[in-house]
């Protein structure tokens, strides 16, 4: 089974995220800002996928991505950033960090589904 974190400060939007990869048959961790992110990358070696928001207290998803490029052991992991953020200069520091899809906000979960599937091999 595939393993997926989603790392967002809304409590409301990683439910429904959880919910909705659960019922599509994924393995679903949390965590709720970059730090405690970060943490759980670190500790789980057979991590598939990240999910991130920008915007979060004490280490935001850029950070985050930049601390898991400098690291060989997790830097090879996928990682997603799900936010309102639309800055050029944000997508160009993601993308140097490692981010291979940038969605924005309001999305629907079919889309991020299918990027999942894409990325995933499923």
């Amino acid at each position: 089974m595939k393993k997926i974190l989603i790392v967002d400060d809304s409590d409301t939007l990683r439910d429904s995220i959880r919910s909705f990869l659960i019922e599509n048959g994924l393995d679903v961790l949390e965590a709720s800002n970059g730090k405690s992110g970060l943490e759980i990358i670190k500790n789980t070696p057979d991590l598939d996928l990240i999910i991130a928001d920008v915007n979060m207290p004490e280490m935001n998803g850029i950070e985050m991505c930049k601390r898991i490029s400098c690291d060989q052991n997790i830097k090879k992991i996928p990682i997603f950033m799900l936010t309102t953020e639309t800055s050029p200069e944000l997508k160009r520091q993601g993308k140097e960090y490692g981010v291979m899809a940038w969605i924005a906000k309001p999305f629907t979960m079919e889309k991020v589904f299918l990027a999942i599937k894409k990325v995933l091999d499923m």
